[in-house]
C-alpha cells in the first residue's frame, strides 16, 4: 500500500498534497528547480519525501506524456518539450502583455504616437494591444486583425528575428502580395530590407500596409529565444520624418530588448570576432546625419513629438 505524501511542509519547503496531481506537479517543480541538472528516481523520492516506487511511476507516466525526458545513459530525467510548451503558452496568456503595456505607455508619453502590440501565429501576426496616441488625428489598429509576415514594419520586424530557414520557407510558400505602391513584392528586395532591421534592431516602413502610415517596430523574444511578436510605433506619414524614424525605431528597440528580457530572454554574447560596438556606432551616426540631411533638403517641418 503506498505512503501518503504528507500535506505537512518539509525541511526543504516544499508542500504536497496526497493527490496523484498535486505529487507530478511537485516532481515537475523540482525538476524545473534542478535545470539544467538532470536528476534521479533517488533523489527525486528522497527530496520530496516519496516512497521510492511512487517517485518513479510517476516519472514514467510525465516521460509518457512528454513533461519529462528519460536519459538511458544516465538513467536521470529532465524536463521535457511538454513542459516547455506548457510555459511558452502561459507566458503567451499571462506575461507579455502586461509586461508590454507598460513600456507602450512610456512611448506614447514620449512621442505622442499610437504602439502597437502584435503576436505570430504561425505565418502571420495579430494586433493584441494598442496605446492611442493623444492627438486628435492618429493611427490605430483593429485588435484580432490578422496580417501577413511581409507588409509593415510589426510584420517585418518579426521575419527578420527569425533564422534565415524560416524566411525562406516562408517565401517559398507565400505570395509577395501588394497593399500599397510602397509595399515590397520583390524577394531580393525583401531580403536588403531584412539584413538592414537585423543590423539596425528595427523595422521600418512608409507606406507599406496602409497608406499614408508610418512605423517603426522590433522583435520581441521569450525566455526560450522564440520570437513572440513585436512591438511598433505608429502614425501618419507626414509626422514622421526620416530624422524621427531613427529616434523612435532607436526608442522601439531598446523597448523591446527590455520587455525581452524581463521575460527572461537572454542573448547569446556576441562572438570574439564580432565587430565592436563602439566600431559599429558610426554607422547609425551616419544613419542620423543622412536623416536630417533628408529631412533639411525637403524642407520638412517636423512638429515636435517628444
Amino acid at each position: 500500500m503506498e505512503s501518503a505524501v504528507p500535506v505537512s511542509e518539509p525541511a526543504d519547503g516544499h508542500r504536497y498534497t496526497a493527490s496523484g496531481l498535486g505529487r507530478a506537479l511537485a516532481v515537475i517543480d523540482l525538476l524545473a528547480e534542478r535545470s539544467p541538472e538532470m536528476v534521479g528516481v533517488s533523489t527525486v523520492a528522497r527530496d520530496l519525501s516519496l516512497p521510492k516506487a511512487v517517485a518513479h511511476r510517476i516519472l514514467k507516466e510525465l516521460t509518457a506524456n512528454q513533461f519529462v525526458t528519460f536519459d538511458e545513459g544516465t538513467r536521470r530525467y529532465r524536463l521535457g518539450p511538454g513542459a516547455l510548451a506548457a510555459g511558452l503558452a502561459a507566458l503567451r496568456a499571462i506575461d507579455v502583455q502586461a509586461t508590454t503595456n507598460r513600456h507602450m505607455r512610456r512611448l506614447v508619453e514620449i512621442t505622442g504616437e499610437t504602439a502597437t502590440l502584435s503576436m505570430r501565429q504561425g505565418w502571420v501576426r495579430v494586433y493584441t494591444d494598442q496605446v492611442l496616441s493623444p492627438h486628435e488625428i492618429r493611427m490605430s489598429v483593429t485588435l484580432g486583425s490578422r496580417h501577413s509576415l511581409v507588409a509593415g514594419s510589426s510584420s517585418k520586424a518579426i521575419l527578420a528575428a527569425l533564422p534565415d530557414a524560416e524566411v525562406s520557407e516562408y517565401l517559398t510558400t507565400h505570395e509577395l502580395v501588394s497593399m500599397t505602391p510602397a509595399t515590397i513584392t520583390s524577394v531580393e528586395q525583401l531580403w536588403d530590407d531584412l539584413r538592414v532591421v537585423r543590423r539596425e534592431g528595427y523595422a521600418v516602413s512608409r507606406g507599406e500596409r496602409q497608406a499614408g502610415a508610418a512605423s517603426v517596430a522590433a522583435a520581441i523574444r521569450l525566455a526560450s529565444g522564440e520570437v513572440y511578436g513585436s512591438l511598433s510605433l505608429c502614425g501618419p506619414q507626414d509626422r514622421f520624418s526620416s530624422r524621427l524614424l531613427v529616434e523612435y525605431g532607436d526608442l522601439v528597440a531598446d523597448a523591446a530588448r527590455q520587455v525581452s528580457a524581463e521575460l527572461g530572454y537572454q542573448p547569446a554574447p556576441e562572438p570574439a570576432d564580432a565587430e565592436p560596438a563602439k566600431r559599429r556606432a558610426p554607422r547609425r551616426q551616419v544613419a542620423r546625419a543622412s536623416a536630417d540631411q533628408a529631412d533639411s533638403s525637403s524642407a520638412e517641418v517636423v512638429a515636435s513629438q517628444k
